[in-house]
């Protein structure tokens, strides 16, 4: 996030004021890699299921998906966070087991969107175990809308990674270890 929480100090009472750096910046990013008790197959076959995605994203109204090729298909998806709602398509590269990437270019809020999962093995005496690293960036069309996500930013963020975290607790059951975070940035 670019807003930070200052505290101060004055006779006993603790006061915090939250401060906003750079407001005239419209790249926001997010980057995570956790080690996850679920195999990269299971974290994988949920984070590849876009269509389903209205069913347990936060913010995710639609996911449509079409336009299969070789290397993944096109979404169609709509996201709202009131008062705002983007209709938007996105461009899924699949590697299987390794890599889902989306992309949009053609936002109306923005002017790019990066979704970006790439599994790895975890531990080797636990297989039901993975390293997740989850990329989030985007360029925002106004400063505006920058400004308005930029308070939300890190909660939207780790809402959307817990929300896959849980639909794969759906529907594979409990992790095999608690999920460590190894790095995490935010920009």
């Amino acid at each position: 996030c670019s807003c930070q929480q200052q505290r101060h100090y004055a006779n006993g009472i603790q006061r915090t004021y939250i401060t906003f750096n750079d407001l005239r910046n419209k790249n926001r990013s997010y980057t995570k890699k956790e080690l996850v008790g679920y195999s990269m197959q299971a974290m994988y076959n949920v984070v590849s299921d876009v269509s389903n995605y209205y069913k347990f994203v936060p913010y995710v109204k639609r996911s449509h998906v079409h336009s299969y090729d070789d290397d993944g298909f096109k979404a169609d998806l709509i996201i709202g966070f009131p008062p705002l709602n983007e209709a938007y398509t996105s461009r899924v590269t699949l590697e299987p087991m390794t890599m889902v990437k989306s992309e949009c270019h053609d936002g109306r809020l923005f002017n790019y969107l990066l979704n970006e999962w790439r599994f790895s093995p975890g531990l080797k005496d636990i297989p039901n175990s993975c390293v997740l690293d989850f990329k989030v960036a985007f360029r925002f069309r106004s400063l505006l809308h920058s400004n308005f996500a930029n308070i939300f930013f890190d909660l939207i963020c780790d809402q959307m990674e817990n929300a896959f975290i849980e639909e794969v607790r759906r529907r594979s059951g409990p992790p095999s270890i608690r999920s460590h975070v190894l790095e995490s940035k935010r920009s």
